[in-house]
């Protein structure tokens, strides 16, 4: 007998998966989390039956996200990530010695336990004494901020369910304050080509575009993500991410599989049909 994970990505398109075996199943208060073993992919994380992650091709989505704006502006010291559960967003942030606090609110305190259970790759640094982890609602925990944070990644889920509203105005803007002067805002930013994700990307960069003075947009090759084509938002009140110091950070000595400077630069010459969706956006 086969077993096959499948994720709808559009009424008319699916991704699947053969599965080896199904190693978690549980509802935490929030939604179903599942892990499952494949030949493929290794092990992999969905939630709700939307694929999060999987061990083949999780340091693309979690090296993009990080070391982008980190190459940015190398004095980020205090980091606060909202989500990321899975806790591939923060190994890739321990990697930086300059980096002294990293606050990660993460809803659902059950993510957390079966990536550290089951997925020791990316949960591997969540020990770090950098890290403290408040289980809270994001949009709840950063309306109380104001100029606390160099850095705010988004790395929340897909804009319905539990992470409906970190894609709101008034989450955006509570970032915004949360900020200090050279703060930036990376989110994960959704695919732009089939028209449902498309639609969200636009209303989650017509929202960001409405406080940040820098809004631009970058992307990445995820092969279990719909399409295969995913962005990131880049925002910040002053600091371009294409005026970066290449050489400092290279010299960081950060060994890495995907991303690399040269990258950083070619990340943000984005297709023509991305530019005319956020124009459209706008």
């Amino acid at each position: 007998m086969e077993l096959w994970f499948s994720e709808m990505h559009t009424d008319d398109v699916k991704m699947s998966i053969r599965v080896d075996k199904q190693i978690y199943s549980g509802h935490s208060e929030f939604q179903r989390i599942d892990v499952f073993e494949s030949k493929e992919f290794g092990r992999f994380l969905t939630l709700d039956g939307i694929m999060m992650l999987t061990e083949k091709d999780e340091f693309i989505y979690h090296e993009m996200i990080t070391h982008v704006p980190m190459a940015s502006n190398p004095d980020i010291k205090n980091v606060l990530v909202i989500g990321a559960g899975d806790g591939g967003t923060i190994r890739e942030l321990t990697r930086y010695d300059t980096v002294e606090r990293i606050d990660m609110v993460e809803i659902d305190e059950e993510v957390v336990e079966i990536s550290k259970k089951y997925l020791p790759q990316t949960a591997c640094k969540l020990h770090d004494p950098r890290v403290h982890i408040h289980y809270d609602d994001g949009l709840r925990y950063v309306r109380f901020k104001e100029n606390d944070y160099d850095l705010i990644i988004v790395d929340s889920t897909d804009p319905f369910g539990p992470g409906e509203g970190l894609f709101t105005s008034e989450f955006y803007g509570n970032c915004y304050n949360a900020l200090t002067e050279n703060g930036i805002l990376v989110n994960q930013h959704e695919s732009p080509y089939y028209k449902d994700d498309a639609r969200a990307m636009q209303r989650a960069h017509k929202r960001i575009k409405e406080f940040f003075e820098v809004c631009e947009v970058y992307q990445a090759h995820i092969p279990t993500y719909p399409s295969g084509h995913w962005l990131f938002g880049f925002a910040s009140k002053g600091i371009s991410p294409m005026e970066f110091d290449a050489k400092k950070w290279n010299s960081l000595g950060i060994a890495t599989k995907y991303y690399n400077t040269e990258l950083h630069k070619g990340c943000f010459a984005i297709p023509n049909y991305v530019k005319e969706l956020l124009k459209d956006a706008d």
